[in-house]
């Protein structure tokens, strides 16, 4: 089973819109992950992200190319400060490939304590429009299998 964390594309500032949805910048690096995605031919089950319009929004421009005949569907418990505890326990039982779109520090803790067992420590170093991929090895454990980040493949004026 393999989980595909991203965090969301890069938000409009809070002074220009409290809504926070993504910038021009964050649509385009978007954009260019699910081309990425969907070439290497990642396919999931399900997408789900925290329920902010970032997050929102992301889900689903990379669910119409990964997921095409599914719904993103909101999620309690992956907001930027929620413990990773329960979500990891729950992740442990599932069977299918699952995308994920939320928040730091979050989605960095998650890594980390599914990889490691230790949520604060530093794993992986997220930007906006950032995936990690992680594969269950065996019970209660996960290695990364590998990461993009915009910033590596994206490119701008």
């Amino acid at each position: 089973m393999k989980l595909y964390l991203v965090q969301h594309g890069e938000a409009l500032p809070g002074a220009e819109d409290p809504e926070r949805p993504l910038s021009e910048r964050g649509r385009q690096d978007v954009q260019a992950l699910t081309e990425i995605l969907g070439a290497a031919g990642v396919r999931v089950a399900r997408v789900w992200h925290s329920g902010k319009l970032r997050a929102a929004q992301t889900a689903a421009i990379i669910a119409d190319r990964v997921c095409p005949r599914c719904r993103t569907e909101a999620i309690a418990g992956i907001k930027p400060d929620d413990s990773t505890a329960e979500f990891s326990q729950d992740v442990d039982v599932w069977e299918e490939d699952t995308l994920v779109v939320g928040h730091l520090p979050f989605m960095s803790r998650l890594v980390s304590r599914l990889v490691c067992g230790d949520p604060e420590q530093e794993l992986v170093s997220y930007y906006p429009g950032s995936v990690v991929c992680l594969e269950r090895s065996g019970a209660h454990s996960w290695r990364v299998l590998w990461m993009l980040r915009p910033d590596v493949f994206a490119v701008h004026e």
